[in-house]
């Protein structure tokens, strides 16, 4: 059975970081794709960051681009986001994905498996 648990949200003021964790279970993990989505009350999700299984290449929608970043460490099956800057606008349930495919990830808004989540919340 394929695990995500994500971990490390919480609340923070405007111009904070915050590093986000996925632990991976149940699937190998070096050759999934990874991605972080977000999705806020009343909003749809909304794609983040992807990263392919190499870590060779990076995607991140416009919104956080400069503010966040995407890493992988393939030894302990963990794919991290790191949010800098912070900004009411980001609070949302983050979710990691893992998929085979990476534009299923990035331009699809979809994946194979999905995390639970974790809460982020920005105070103005």
């Amino acid at each position: 059975q394929v695990n995500l648990v994500e971990s490390g949200g919480g609340l923070v003021q405007a111009g904070g970081s915050l590093r986000l964790s996925c632990a991976a279970s149940g699937l190998s993990f070096s050759i999934y794709d990874m991605g972080w989505f977000r999705q806020a009350p009343g909003k749809e999700r909304e794609f983040v960051a992807a990263i392919t299984w190499s870590g060779g290449n990076i995607y991140y929608a416009d919104s956080v681009k400069g503010r966040f970043t995407i890493s992988r460490d393939n030894a302990k099956n963990t794919v991290y986001l790191q949010m800098n800057s912070l900004k009411p606008e980001d609070t949302a349930v983050y979710y990691c994905a893992a998929d085979r495919i990476l534009t299923r990830l990035w331009l699809g808004n979809t994946a194979d498996h999905w995390g639970q989540g974790t809460q982020v919340t920005v105070s103005s």
